[in-house]
């Protein structure tokens, strides 16, 4: 099983969802790095389950132990492992799924793949509960690359069909300011319970949410990511290129099921004419007109804003009747999903996206 990611800076991800903890160990920090710990536990905030009306009931504190790696609040540069435990657990819930897959859940492929000792409670190792110890290490990294100048923000960009207005990057370069001698972005859209540019849209998308967990269904939505301070010539071409980094990193969060990057699909519906991203100077240095590229070139930084989005489908684990099958039977059955789920894990998932996209930024850092 392949639950670790990185090249220079390695993270790899432990436990199921309902095991005793969870948690991650982080290699490559260099040694004396200090951590605000206060701010680690607020990102971890943002992810936690049990917040609010559009998230899960199961409540997890969610405060990382850290076992190694850290003296205080200080990196000694040895592997850094923190775990997390799991208090609010309801494993019987899930005993009907030994035998009946949920649809659109990983149950069936992990049978088929690891055998009837596979771990089905809580979705196991392939619960979105795994990516509390991504927000860990994705968390220290986003310390670390605002001590170089890189912020990562990011915004419910839809949920369902309901659109969020403004521009990401205009909206975070509008809130920028000048501190001495270095740049501040600022995101205030992260500083809301509902992460939009627009508290109207982000309104009717909770309703949205509402009505779908009235329903017992669910809604999917995308989030938008934007990554400010880069440097010009990180990456590389074909294989090792940002994006194929970023990509690679996107991908190991449960119920992602696309992406692009800049302008993406929309650049197939338009002439080059007006994809290709205009260059000119700017107090000396070379910048682009627009950014239908997403600030990357070959696989390479050209020093604009990295901007992707990435698509989560509806949560699977849904209270309406479904078509499936009995394994241990062989029989056609109907199946309710019991227990405790998020109508839209996409709230949750924003802080999700900017720790991803951290490590792997950190990790190209380091090339």
């Amino acid at each position: 099983m392949s639950s670790s990611f990185g090249k220079n800076i390695k993270i790899t991800v432990f436990g199921q969802s309902h095991s005793k903890g969870i948690g991650m160990t982080l290699e490559g920090i260099p040694a004396g790095k200090k951590l605000d710990m206060e701010r680690l536990n607020a990102f971890m905030e943002r992810r936690a389950p049990g917040r609010n009306a559009y998230s899960t009931p199961r409540k997890e504190v969610d405060k990382p132990d850290f076992l190694s790696g850290v003296v205080g609040d200080v990196t000694c540069g040895t592997p850094i492992t923190a775990v997390i435990m799991n208090t609010n657990t309801r494993s019987q819930d899930y005993d009907i799924l030994k035998d009946i897959p949920r649809p659109g859940h990983a149950d069936y492929t992990g049978l088929i793949k690891y055998g009837e000792h596979r771990d089905y409670t809580g979705g196991g190792h392939f619960s979105g509960r795994l990516t509390a110890p991504l927000c860990i290490g994705g968390g220290i990294a986003l310390q670390l690359l605002e001590e170089k100048g890189i912020r990562i923000c990011s915004r419910i960009a839809s949920i369902g069909d309901v659109k969020d207005e403004g521009d990401l990057t205009e909206y975070v370069l509008s809130n920028t300011i000048k501190e001495k001698d270095r740049t501040v972005y600022r995101n205030p859209a992260e500083e809301r319970d509902f992460p939009t540019i627009s508290e109207e849209s982000g309104k009717r998308m909770q309703d949205l949410i509402a009505e779908a967990k009235s329903e017992g269904d669910s809604v999917g939505g995308i989030v938008e990511c934007a990554v400010f301070g880069v440097p010009a010539g990180l990456g590389d071409p074909m294989f090792e290129g940002v994006e194929n980094r970023i990509a690679q990193a996107v991908f190991g969060i449960p119920a992602v099921k696309g992406l692009e990057f800049g302008n993406g699909f929309g650049a197939a519906a338009v002439r080059g004419s007006v994809n290709n991203d205009a260059f000119r100077f700017d107090d000396g240095k070379v910048v682009t007109e627009t950014n239908n590229c997403g600030g990357i070139l070959g696989g390479i930084s050209n020093g604009m804003p990295i901007t992707f989005r990435v698509a989560f489908k509806p949560t699977p684990s849904i209270a309406k009747e479904q078509n499936s099958v009995n394994l241990k039977t062989m029989e056609a059955t109907k199946l309710i999903v019991p227990g405790r789920h998020d109508p839209c894990i996409v709230p949750r998932a924003v802080p999700v996206v900017e720790a991803v996209a951290a490590l792997a930024i950190y990790d190209i850092l380091f090339d």
